[in-house]
């Protein structure tokens, strides 16, 4: 198990750096090269560097509000039957 856990592990870094490289070209370097330029035609328009990640920020946001109401539900029914029966 621990040889799997290494190469999913080394995947996940994998991806998380040809991300970040990818993103930092787009955002960083891209406004510094001509427009006419080719390398313009591999990245999406460059409003969308912060569209986004503010739009996987209010997901991500949005989800964990989600699972601890869920959660805070749970519980509270809990509650509610344990003082149901001692009563």
């Amino acid at each position: 198990m621990a040889t799997s856990d290494k190469a999913l592990g080394a995947a996940m870094l994998l991806v998380a750096a040809i991300v970040f490289v990818y993103y930092s070209t787009w955002a960083l370097l891209l406004p510094f090269v001509a427009p006419d330029s080719t390398l313009h035609d591999l990245f999406p328009p460059r409003e969308w560097a912060v569209r986004g990640p503010a739009l996987l920020l209010l997901v991500g946001v949005a989800g964990i509000g989600a699972f601890f109401a869920k959660v805070s539900a749970a519980e509270a029914a809990k509650r509610r039957a344990r003082e149901g029966k001692a009563a």
